[in-house]
Order: C-alpha cells, then sequence, then structure tokens
C-alpha cells in the first residue's frame, strides 16, 4: 500500500511536470512607420513551450484574449441585459492597462514536424495559414556574448528583410521569437536589416497552469497567398449578418464600466502583418481558472488605447512573400 501510495505521488508529480509551461520572455521595439522619424514602441512577446509546442504571442495580446474569455463566461445569453446587468470591465493588477499590440496574432509550431502556423481571430472567428517556406539560416562562424550566454551568430532573408539571429547552444531551445526557429539553440537576439524590428531574450519563467491559445475546431483554413483576402470576405460576412463582438476598447458612457458589442476586428491593434500562474509575479501573466484582474480607471485607460491606436503601424514586419 505504502509503495502504490509513493506510485502515486510520483505520477502526480510528473504530471504536474509535464504540464508545466516554459515562457521566455523577449522585449520587443518596432519602428511603426518607416516614413516619419518616431521613436521605436516597446512591447513584450512571449514564447511558451509545453507538450511539444510552442505559442508565440505578445503580451498585449494575451491580456486581451484571456480577459475576453472572462466577459464571455460573465454574458447571460438569451437576456436582454440592462445596464447594471453588464459584466464589470476586467482590468489587470497593479495598474496595466490594455493596449494595442503590433502581433494581433498568434503562431504555433509544432516541434516534432516543424509545421508552423499563423492564427488570427476575426470576431469570434478565427482563421489560419500553415507557413510554407522553409528556413533556410546561414550559420556564421561569429561568436559572441549576450546576457551571460555564448551565441553563435546566423543570417537569413525571409519576408522581403535580412535577418540577424544570435543563439545560445547551451539553451537546448531550437525556436525563437516570430515565424523563427530551426537553430541548434534559443534565439536570443533577432533583428532585422533596416531596424525595425528586434527581439531581446529577457528571462524565462515557469508557469503551472498558463493561458495559453489554440487553433478551434471550427477554425477556417486559408493559405499564406490568400489570407488577407479571405480575412476581408470574413469581415464582409460578419457585417452583412450584423454580428457583434466584445469591445474592448471602449467603456460605457458617463464614468460607467460595462462592455459593449460592435462590428468588425476584435483586436483593436497597430494592424500590419497578419499576419497565468494564478495572479502576475513580476507582471508575468499566468492563469489559474482566471486572470488576475481587478476594476481599473475607464477613462484613463480608454485615452491611452487611443493615443497608441491613433499612432498606426505601416511597418508590417513581413514586406513580401519571399
Amino acid at each position: 500500500m505504502k509503495k502504490l501510495f509513493i506510485l502515486m505521488m510520483m505520477i502526480s508529480f510528473f504530471g504536474k511536470m509535464m504540464s508545466q509551461t516554459e515562457r521566455y520572455i523577449y522585449q520587443t521595439e518596432v519602428n511603426p512607420d518607416t516614413v516619419n522619424l518616431v521613436d521605436p514602441k516597446v512591447e513584450r512577446t512571449f514564447l511558451d513551450i509545453k507538450s511539444g509546442k510552442s505559442l508565440f504571442i505578445s503580451e498585449n495580446k494575451l491580456l486581451r484574449d484571456s480577459l475576453t474569455t472572462v466577459l464571455k463566461l460573465q454574458e447571460k445569453p438569451k437576456k436582454k441585459k440592462s445596464k447594471k446587468d453588464k459584466p464589470e470591465f476586467p482590468k489587470l493588477a497593479n495598474g496595466k492597462t490594455l493596449q494595442p499590440t503590433f502581433f494581433d496574432y498568434f503562431i504555433i509550431k509544432n516541434l516534432s514536424d516543424k509545421s508552423v502556423q499563423l492564427v488570427e481571430n476575426i470576431g469570434y472567428s478565427q482563421m489560419f495559414y500553415t507557413e510554407d517556406r522553409k528556413m533556410n539560416w546561414n550559420i556564421l562562424q561569429e561568436f559572441g556574448d549576450y546576457n551571460g550566454y555564448k551565441t553563435q551568430k546566423a543570417t537569413m532573408t525571409f519576408g522581403g528583410r535580412v535577418w540577424t539571429a544570435w543563439f545560445a547552444p547551451e539553451i537546448k531551445v531550437f525556436d525563437g521569437p516570430y515565424k523563427f526557429s530551426d537553430l541548434p539553440g534559443l534565439i536570443v537576439k533577432l533583428e532585422d536589416d533596416k531596424g525595425d524590428y528586434r527581439f531581446s531574450f529577457v528571462k524565462k519563467i515557469a508557469l503551472q497552469n498558463s493561458f495559453s491559445e489554440d487553433i478551434k475546431p471550427d477554425a477556417r483554413k486559408s493559405t499564406r497567398i490568400n489570407f488577407q483576402g479571405d480575412k476581408a470576405s470574413i469581415r464582409m460576412e460578419m457585417a452583412k449578418n450584423k454580428d457583434s463582438e466584445i469591445d474592448l476598447d471602449h467603456f460605457s458612457p458617463g464614468g460607467g464600466r460595462g462592455m459593449h458589442q460592435r462590428n468588425g476586428g476584435m483586436n483593436g491593434g497597430f494592424g500590419g502583418q497578419p499576419g497565468m500562474n494564478g495572479g502576475m509575479p513580476n507582471g508575468d501573466m499566468g492563469m489559474g481558472g482566471q486572470p488576475d484582474i481587478q476594476m481599473g480607471n475607464p477613462t484613463q485607460s480608454s485615452q491611452n488605447n487611443t493615443n497608441v491606436k491613433s499612432f498606426g503601424n505601416t511597418n508590417p514586419i513581413e514586406l513580401s512573400n519571399r
């Protein structure tokens, strides 16, 4: 009996270890406008690795999607809601507010077959495509040091940009930000030749129950070439059917906190290429059932979102289909 108890404890322990998410956090700098001289915008992006797959997603999108999930759970279907019945608008702890993102999509990589899929939410629908280009890295005999890691240099032309990556062979994760992977070590620094995009590895954390994303069973499949056109078709279909969705960018008037419905795209981000461990330790988002949320200042949040959104993004990460 004692041996059985020990065996069950070991199975439980290793089960938790297997379900643990390794999150690699990057500081990401983006020049949103190649025409006008502006300061680069900074946001954090995550590379979450779990069960043979990786998820690349920005912190701002993960925040938005997790809060949208909470709001959906709070909705009362088939019942007309008065103002007081509307679910309160949740906001992250530590005074954080929702912000737009340059990465209004998420990317899933299967580490065994090396498939890469870009997924975007369009209202309540999902659309995705499988990347059909290979990562043809040129690994150079140039070495460096990054935050205590020994690194090696590699270059590649992808999406109309020449990319330079520094990877750390001692970190046995053959992955990196965005679609980039397949180097013999974690990509700890990545930037393009124009200086428009820069990813810098900050740290790794472990999460037991992180909020994650996946491709829904009813997601619409597209191709990389047809993706933008298919997205436009879905939006036209939504407008024709007057489909509504949760709007996280606006609040109820008169200082009230609430949820509105709107047509069109849910993620009010910068645009560009289509492409939670209960609480928030050190501001790193996990999710144990629900995100750690609290009520925020609607006026301040709305103003912050407007200021950032009005900036726009005329500088997509991929400039061509090459």
